[in-house]
């Protein structure tokens, strides 16, 4: 199940800079590992955690933050595009 779990976590960061649900993806990575593994298990705990305090932290901004916030995030990632698009992959040989 390592090597699996290690797999999936693999293709969610993969999926980070390309469409697709990464951090989904590296959730389930995570608990597949954990199913095997402590430190994965204590690792996914606390990932969680992290993630439901950005989420509180955002939900209790004002609209106008959350836009910026959001619109922020298109921008990243519009610019991984651009790279991507300018460039290549990187290390794609």
């Amino acid at each position: 199940m390592g090597i699996v779990g290690v797999t999936i976590v693999a293709v969610g960061v993969v999926l980070l800079l390309l469409p697709g649900p990464g951090w989904l993806i590296i959730f389930v990575g995570l608990g597949v590992l954990a199913s095997e593994f402590e430190w994965a298990g204590r690792l996914l705990t606390f990932a969680r955690g992290k993630v439901r305090g950005w989420a509180g932290w955002v939900g209790r901004q004002p609209v106008v933050v959350r836009m910026l916030l959001g619109s922020g995030c298109l921008l990243v990632i519009a610019g991984v595009w651009a790279y991507v698009a300018w460039r290549g992959v990187p290390f794609a040989g």
